[in-house]
């Protein structure tokens, strides 16, 4: 039996079940038997290392922030060949999130909507899951602030998880974008992006010193932003010495679904209807902040073609999240091998690479 239809076995058994408990159901397998949940999804991931930010990853494709939170499952995502492994997003104290029901499937559009809300078992749970596991791909820790923090001090709250995961993480994302914590997305632009910024910039330059490596520091971003707001991050990410930007989160808006009942819950969109909206704002930013500055593209990636398309408008790297919930590891496998080949789009990718 191919991992393909391995894989759509498990999805359609857990597909019976709500989105939510399924999710948990599938972590808690990972987390506890991490080998045995795995085997079966053991598609050979070629080699592809790419260099960048100073870290080396063995492939372009990594796993997107959100899947795994608390970052109990290290171990066995790591076995299914991802080149790169985003957890959390982690808050500096525990939080339930928001009331349930909270996680929405569209499978005719390979679609998610969640509004989740930062559930997370808090930073110090995620700093001793990291400390306790070793992990081939590099890894990435996503932070955020409380819901209860007010906007005014969530730079404390940004600052309090930096100084925790800076010596574990490989690199570290500030998640500025979620569309489930009141006022959040606020933070992305103006000045209290630039207040936000040049404080933990100016702490990763203390941390920095005091560990002896320079983590690369990155920024996600929605992609309901404007053009003169995404001018503005562009100005401020640069001069503020941040290392990257992810395009993009979840969109509060729905393309393309006037007539899904379920379009009406609140929440943060992905997969399929966000490509388009990731793609622009991914070209946009790629003309805004030049051809060497960092960026991972992430947003409706559900194929090999779709990591095309993304690494020839600029992405460095890419990252999958409800495209791996809909096609399983396999994804992971075809994306790294389309890349890697230069099939389809070859002399787009070529020109990106010998940069």
């Amino acid at each position: 039996m191919s991992e393909a239809t391995l894989y759509g076995l498990a999805r359609r058994a857990l597909f019976q079940l709500d989105a939510e408990h399924a999710h948990e159901l599938t972590l808690r397998a990972l987390a506890r038997a991490p080998l045995l949940t795995t085997l079966p999804f053991r598609t050979v991931v070629p080699d592809d290392p790419v260099e960048l930010m100073g870290l080396r990853f063995r492939n372009r494709v990594g796993l997107a922030a959100g899947l795994d939170k608390n970052g109990d499952c290290i171990a066995a995502l790591d076995r299914l060949g991802f080149g790169f492994i985003e957890i959390g997003t982690v808050t500096p104290r525990p939080q339930p999130g928001n009331p349930r029901p909270r996680l929405f499937r569209l499978p005719a559009q390979q679609a998610l909507i969640n509004r989740l809300g930062f559930n997370n078992k808090g930073v110090d749970h995620l700093v001793r899951q990291v400390q306790q596991t070793s992990c081939k791909a590099v890894l990435g820790i996503n932070i955020g602030k409380n819901a209860d923090t007010p906007l005014e001090s969530a730079p404390t709250d940004y600052e309090q998880c930096l100084r925790k995961v800076y010596p574990w993480a490989g690199y570290v994302t500030l998640n500025l974008s979620s569309p489930n914590t009141p006022k959040l997305r606020d933070l992305q632009v103006g000045e209290p992006f630039r207040t936000l910024l040049t404080r933990i910039t100016a702490v990763r330059k203390e941390l920095a010193q005091r560990y002896g490596r320079r983590v690369p520091l990155l920024i996600k971003i929605a992609p309901d932003l404007s053009d003169s707001q995404l001018a503005d991050i562009a100005v401020t990410i640069r001069a503020q010495g941040a290392d990257g930007l992810i395009a993009t989160n979840t969109t509060v808006q729905r393309p393309g679904l006037e007539q899904e009942p379920l379009a009406k819950e609140q929440g943060g969109l992905s997969g399929g209807p966000l490509k388009a909206l990731s793609l622009a704002v991914l070209k946009s930013l790629r003309a805004r902040v030049g051809a060497d500055f960092p960026l991972m593209g992430v947003g409706g990636i559900l194929s090999g073609t779709d990591a095309v398309e993304r690494r020839n408008a600029g992405a460095d790297l890419i990252q999958i999240y409800t495209g791996f919930i809909y096609r399983g590891p396999a994804l992971v496998a075809e994306c790294v091998r389309v890349l890697n080949t230069g099939e389809p789009g070859s002399s787009g990718i070529s020109a990106r690479k010998k940069a």
